[in-house]
């Protein structure tokens, strides 16, 4: 399915749509809960809690975007997982050790640490498996923006849009795979520490 979830557009356009009933309601209102509390876990640096939210085989991607001509876009524009280089390409091991440099206190971009706030918006409800009334994996997609600021002066802001598997569990929701997509192709920020 990460033949890239970038194609969501054209799988859902072709996918009849979920009915709009009390079901589809609950379940959108519990995704954007939970995407609201992952939030506010980032937001205040409760870094250990948030990696508790990622499933144990988590994708974490996010492509490199490029320039590319009129009605290549599609095949074009957005870097391939596996294949070429990535910003992020990651699973539950690698985010990890990130968590764990971050929080030695001697991270070289995030010491101090980075002051962030993460705004989640228009989250949209793609597919649910096996049913509404009883959802093992829901693929959501959200707008997001970020802020971060360091030190005194450096202030970056992050606009783009994500796609994620979120799977029920005997622990609650989990992130199973998340793709990001970075509404730039040359990064303003001198670094990529923060986590989206």
């Amino acid at each position: 399915m990460s033949a890239n979830l970038l194609t969501a557009d054209a799988a859902q356009a072709a996918s009849p749509a979920l009915p709009r009933n009390d079901a589809y309601y609950r379940l959108k209102a519990d995704m954007e809960d939970f995407l609201y509390a992952e939030a506010d876990l980032l937001d205040n640096r409760q870094f250990r809690d948030w990696l508790n939210l990622l499933a144990d085989d988590i994708t974490y991607f996010m492509p490199i975007r490029r320039n590319v001509k009129f009605g290549q876009h599609a095949q074009r524009e957005n870097t391939r997982q596996g294949s070429g280089i990535s910003w992020f390409d990651e699973d539950k091991w690698t985010l990890t050790k990130r968590v764990d440099q971050i929080l030695t206190g001697v991270h070289y971009a995030e010491e101090p640490l980075s002051r962030v706030c993460h705004m989640v918006s228009n989250v949209q409800v793609l597919r649910v498996t096996p049913s509404l009334d009883e959802p093992r994996e829901v693929e959501v997609r959200c707008r997001f923006l970020v802020y971060q600021n360091r030190i005194e002066y450096e202030t970056y802001t992050f606009v783009g849009k994500r796609t994620d598997l979120i799977r029920k569990t005997q622990d609650g929701w989990k992130i199973a795979r998340r793709e990001i997509l970075l509404d730039q192709n040359v990064l303003l920020a001198k670094n990529l520490s923060t986590f989206f």
